[in-house]
């Protein structure tokens, strides 16, 4: 064991030295260019190939067809493990990585992305409507 005044001549040239730590709460952290964070959609021009789910090694992207030419594509950040494989895979590139980090949450819900892809669902055109009631 050592003494205490051999241990206070370690000690005291770190009392007047700046800390190694960042202040992260009080001060946000700056991400590096190619930082692989929350999913995000970019465009929603999703054709339902699926090569995201086959290249997701955490299963966490599933795609339910909503309507003809429609997808839903929900991505639980829970079972994610942000490799960004789904974002290399996609040939219409619909998935991006952004720079958010601070997923942190009580809900599980809520660390579930839902993203509507596909043509918007045709509208009727003004000409045609209900046909009257006689």
């Amino acid at each position: 064991m050592r003494k205490p005044g051999a241990m206070l001549s370690e000690v005291l040239p770190y009392i007047f030295r700046k800390p190694a730590t960042r202040d992260y709460p009080h001060m946000k952290a700056e991400m590096p260019a190619h930082f692989r964070g929350k999913l995000v959609s970019t465009d929603a021009k999703c054709v339902g190939c699926k090569l995201c789910i086959k290249d997701c090694p955490a299963g966490a992207i599933t795609i339910t067809k909503v309507a003809e030419k429609q997808f839903e594509i929900t991505i639980d950040l829970a079972k994610c493990i942000y490799c960004a494989q789904c974002v290399d895979a996609c040939p219409r590139k619909v998935l991006a990585s952004s720079a958010n980090f601070e997923l942190a949450s009580l809900d599980r819900e809520t660390l579930k992305v839902r993203i509507t892809a596909g043509p918007p669902p045709a509208e009727p055109d003004a000409g045609e409507g209900p046909a009257p009631e006689v």
